[in-house]
């Protein structure tokens, strides 16, 4: 029993580790776009987020991507792009 324990807890930290690099890229990245769209001319800041938010209205997910996720990138896609972080 023990062991199961052990190895449950040591399964429990590797996923949080895993967490944590997925958090830090997905920071890393908004800092790049924010970084990346605040040194665009406004005309073209706007032409880039509505080509982004076009092409994101063509897309159909695949059948087994629960709607709730899909809902929750475009959300995060455009508060990205229109909200970028101070």
């Amino acid at each position: 029993m023990k062991n199961l324990i052990a190895e449950l807890l040591l399964k429990l930290a590797e996923k949080e580790e895993e967490s944590k690099e997925l958090v830090a890229q997905v920071e890393a990245l908004e800092i790049v776009v924010t970084a990346l769209l605040r040194h665009l001319d406004s005309e073209t800041q706007q032409t880039l987020i509505a080509s982004v938010e076009g092409a994101l209205e063509g897309v159909e997910p695949e059948s087994y991507i629960p709607q709730r996720d899909t809902e929750l990138l475009l959300q995060y896609v455009k508060k990205l792009l229109r909200h970028p972080r101070t």
